[in-house]
């Protein structure tokens, strides 16, 4: 079941997956959160998506960022981390719009697009997650394209998110079958 999910969130998303370079412009970028460290700092996965998003804007194709994700989570404010990263390395205030309540991938495209009214995106997150995301905000009404985030990460962050991926991906399904 998990394979044919994850295989069907590929087939939905392909053509939509690029690097930088390829990536069609769009009105915002948007970041989903993930693990802050205990100082309050993003943790090298976030750091991974902030970095891609500060990319796109400086090569002018986007013009916003949707900072999305737990504004009271266990590790952290992700919003308060994500705002105050993209603020150190340069990004006008001006620029970023926040979501606190972006709990879930699916949570964030659907808020990204009721209550910021977002039509056109670039949704930005590693490898193994765009397709679901890429999937599930399309399935928003977000005509979305989805740009592969760096992640500098230990292997045991990489095979845990690898993992979490995989066990999503049938949840990820259900959902878009149910719309």
């Amino acid at each position: 079941m998990a394979a044919g999910a994850n295989g069907a969130l590929w087939a939905l998303s392909s053509g939509h997956r690029h690097d930088v370079a390829s990536a069609p412009a769009a009105p915002v970028v948007i970041v989903p959160g993930a693990k802050v460290g205990p100082d309050g700092s993003p943790l090298a996965y976030l750091r991974g998506r902030l970095d891609v998003a500060i990319e796109l804007v400086r090569a002018g194709k986007a013009r916003e960022i949707l900072l999305s994700g737990d504004a009271n989570g266990t590790s952290g404010d992700e919003i308060v981390s994500m705002r105050r990263y993209l603020l150190d390395n340069g990004i006008d205030p001006a620029l970023i719009r926040s979501d606190g309540a972006g709990l879930s991938t699916w949570e964030t495209c659907e808020r990204a697009r009721d209550r910021f009214g977002i039509e056109r995106a670039i949704i930005v997150s590693q490898f193994q997650h765009l397709p679901r995301a890429v999937a599930l905000c399309r399935a928003a009404g977000i005509d979305a394209d989805g740009v592969v985030a760096y992640c500098e990460c230990r292997r045991t962050t990489a095979v845990r998110n690898n993992f979490r991926e995989w066990l999503a991906a049938p949840k990820a399904v259900a959902r878009l079958l149910a719309r």
